[in-house]
């Protein structure tokens, strides 16, 4: 096979689009998810939330105001086809070259602090984003491109269990994350879990989890019934929608695994918020 040359320009100008159509407008499923739970809700307040959200969602593209003001960090999972080569400078520049002008094109809130730590300086632009790189067969690029918002970030959690902890163990950890979170993740969420790899990877496997089309179902069964269990449990909580109580506390949970050391169980869970901010587009 030949190799394929693609120009930063193309790379960025893609990139651009994508970003501005995540900033306005949800993952295409999610409308429908919140207007079964609509169906299914009895809780008044709830009701009226999930008529605000719904609402919003049309709103945000046609007023071009971000679908929430909390427009994340910028989060990349990149494939690189083995068979292309970027002419250009390397493609976590060009991503955060793209995300400044985007960011200052769109009037995005600024949410980016360079130290962590001490003087937490804001770098007014977005950037940088978190991009993770990886080789593929063929000659394309793959970007799977989300704009991650801090409340539910941070109501992630992740946990080392051993290797006699059973899938109960799992669900309980689960559960109590969700308890745990309350309303500060901006339920309903999309739940994505990783079991397996190593301290790292299993985080991984949890952000690419709720990237996951929102009605896809585990195709190994276990897990596919894992899912579902732990999907009821959740809702069976109470939290309901932004904390305030009733029926619907997630929309979806989605599991990836990989394998692991004899010695090890890694399990992490990463909570989105129904603000779920993402696309996937080939280069």
């Amino acid at each position: 096979m030949p190799y394929r040359y693609v120009s930063h320009e193309t790379i960025a100008s893609e990139l651009a689009t994508a970003i501005k159509n995540i900033t306005f407008n949800p993952d295409p499923e999610l409308p429908a998810k919140l207007k079964l739970a609509l169906n299914n809700e009895t809780h008044p307040l709830s009701q009226e939330i999930l008529n605000y959200l719904l609402q919003n969602i049309d709103l945000a593209p046609t007023k071009a105001i971000p679908l929430c003001q909390d427009t994340g960090t910028l989060v990349v999972f990149a494939e690189i086809g083995n068979q292309c080569i970027i002419e250009g400078p390397p493609l976590p520049e060009i991503i955060n070259e793209t995300l400044k002008k985007v960011s200052a094109e769109l009037y995005l809130r600024p949410s980016i602090v360079q130290d962590p730590l001490f003087r937490r300086e804001n770098t007014g632009n977005n950037a940088p984003a978190i991009v993770h790189l990886s080789l593929i067969e063929g000659d394309k690029i793959k970007l799977h491109i989300a704009q991650k918002g801090g409340g539910a970030e941070n109501m992630s959690r992740l946990k080392m269990f051993t290797p006699s902890a059973s899938s109960e163990d799992i669900k309980n950890f689960v559960v109590e994350t969700v308890t745990l979170a309350g309303g500060n993740a901006c339920p309903p969420l999309i739940i994505g879990i990783g079991i397996g790899g190593n301290f790292e990877t299993c985080a991984l496997l949890a952000k690419k989890a709720i990237l996951q089309p929102l009605s896809k179902k585990n195709p190994l069964k276990e897990y596919a019934l894992l899912e579902n269990d732990i999907l009821n449990r959740v809702n069976e909580t109470g939290i309901g929608v932004q904390g305030m109580g009733g029926k619907t506390t997630a929309l979806a949970v989605h599991i990836l695994t990989a394998p692991c050391h004899i010695a090890s169980l890694p399990v992490a869970v990463n909570l989105q918020c129904h603000s779920h901010r993402h696309i996937e587009i080939f280069i």
